[in-house]
């Protein structure tokens, strides 16, 4: 009898549960991208607002299934088109102690627009002023420079930092110790190694389940899995497409995949100089790509079909939208109806080290487009020459990929298809020189919709609009998130459409 005991004891132990409590001892999981600093508005890419989300809150969140709920601000409504009115949480204090009050926010708005220390510069420069409410501190207006209906939704990556440490400390310290009102206190972080973070035991939503995490960094493909396979981490992110078979047949890796929220797709030059400026030559190129078939032979299936870049929890995301069928026969009809029965030369550039297998995808559409006597040169090239290029506006088609951070397809529209005017912020990535009347009307006009189901509405008919009708874009397919989890740990894992390791969201003892 005392046997048995002992070897249930070992076995709690071994697997890291408290009994009873219902607690994790500890966590180790394995990043492919690490933390670039510990400032939350330091870096605004999904491997470092991963981490923060951890640390910091912002007036909202997002659950594990991408809905947007109250944070620091138990509700809010939009007064008039140019202000959010917040009604903050009680209670809640920093890891230091001190309480979050109405100036906290309003500091942080005010940091985002400071080039030195912030990549959210475009949110910070849309705020015009934050105030109490009737001389209530729990009750704030955020005012905006311009109508901005896609504001709250950002509000879950805008994380609220403590006034008074922040001012008091250098820039170093606040990059590299941070102090947050999040679940997790910051305890260790070793550049190029791990990142320490334990439970707030304080925390105003309850402490943590989880009662020490470890973020290890490690970039290898092959080191990462191998970390796995022998226990050495109980969680990895991003399982290489060419490995995914190894560690399907692994017995003690549970694999768990899930639909990204990046849509992968084509984009076309359509100034009136090149053929994609005739909508029929963008019917013909979508309906000459069999999407299928990329994603079966060229991504081994761990894709899913596109017939817009939104995901599904965008708002905006239309189920109603269907993709052109793949039909190189009607493709060539269009191709002579507007004027090019020969096809014409045209250069497809994208990536090397961007997205998975982005070379191989880059070539197979190559491939597909000739047989409707489209000459494609693949211009391939890694990230760092490419992605200039894009932004510079050099390219005539293009291969990539896009989610908008805050679930909003009108903000995607914005930047994506919005004609360019870089002086208003519009169309900053409109690579292809998209310029649609109707559509930046329907666009401009979104922002001042303040009945919120009429901007889902509004947002879902301009998205078919620009997809269905304009063709601005072709749509490909979303990729595929993949994570392994080391069984023998107990761990239940659920991964978040954002990929975010948020450790109250993602794992349940």
């Amino acid at each position: 009898m005392r046997r048995i005991g002992f070897l249930i004891l070992v076995f709690g132990l071994f697997v890291g549960l408290s009994a009873g409590a219902q607690t994790i001892d500890k966590v180790v999981i394995g990043l492919a991208a690490p933390p670039r600093t510990m400032d939350p508005h330091g870096s605004d890419a999904d491997s470092n607002l991963s981490i923060m989300s951890n640390i910091f809150e912002g007036l909202a969140r997002r659950d594990v299934n991408g809905t947007l709920l109250p944070a620091l601000a138990v509700s809010w409504e939009r007064v008039d088109p140019y202000t959010w009115r917040f009604y903050l949480r009680k209670g809640v204090k920093f890891h230091n102690g001190n309480d979050f009050t109405w100036e906290d926010v309003a500091f942080t708005f005010q940091r985002l627009k400071d080039p030195g220390v912030s990549e959210f510069l475009a949110t910070g420069n849309l705020v015009e002023s934050v105030t109490p409410v009737d001389g209530d501190p729990w009750v704030v207006d955020v005012k905006t420079t311009r109508p901005v209906a896609w504001f709250v939704q950002n509000m879950h990556q805008i994380f609220i930092m403590d006034k008074e440490s922040t001012e008091a400390r250098s820039q170093g310290e606040v990059a590299s110790h941070p102090i947050g009102t999040g679940p997790y206190k910051f305890v260790e972080w070793i550049r190029g190694d791990h990142l320490t973070l334990v439970a707030n035991e304080d925390y105003w939503g309850g402490p943590p389940p989880v009662k020490k995490v470890v973020f290890k960094e490690i970039v290898d493909s092959f080191t990462r899995l191998a970390a796995i396979e022998t226990g050495t981490v109980d969680i990895i992110q991003d399982i290489p497409l060419e490995l995914f078979d190894r560690a399907k047949a692994n017995p003690n890796l549970l694999i768990v995949t899930r639909p990204a929220r990046r849509g992968m797709f084509l984009g076309m030059k359509q100034t009136p100089d090149y053929p994609m400026h005739d909508v029929r030559v963008r019917k013909a190129i979508y309906m000459a790509i069999n999407v299928q078939e990329l994603i079966d032979k060229v991504m081994f299936g761990h894709a899913s079909p596109a017939a817009q870049i939104a995901d599904p929890p965008t708002v905006g995301y239309n189920p109603e939208i269907k993709r052109l069928p793949y039909d190189p026969e009607a493709a060539k009809r269009l191709l002579a109806e507007a004027g090019y029965p020969d096809g014409f030369s045209v250069t497809l550039k994208a990536p090397t080290d961007r997205y998975p297998r982005d070379e191989e995808t880059a070539e197979a559409i190559a491939k597909q487009l000739a047989k409707i006597g489209i000459k494609v040169t693949v211009d391939a090239k890694p990230k760092a020459i490419y992605f200039p290029e894009v932004t510079h506006h050099d390219v005539e088609l293009y291969y990539l990929g896009w989610f908008d951070g805050a679930y909003s397809a009108m903000r995607t529209f914005t930047k994506l298809v919005h004609s360019y005017d870089e002086e208003r912020g519009f169309g900053l990535f409109n690579a292809g020189d998209i310029s649609d009347k109707l559509l930046d009307y329907l666009i401009e006009q979104s922002d001042t919709i303040v009945d919120p189901d009429l901007y889902v509405e509004w947002s879902q008919m301009t998205n078919r609009i620009a997809f269905e009708w304009k063709v601005v874009y072709i749509p490909l397919f979303y990729l595929e998130d993949s994570y392994a989890v080391y069984k023998p740990s107990g761990i239940k894992f659920t991964p978040r459409p954002d990929t975010w390791m948020t450790i109250v969201d993602v794992i349940q003892p």
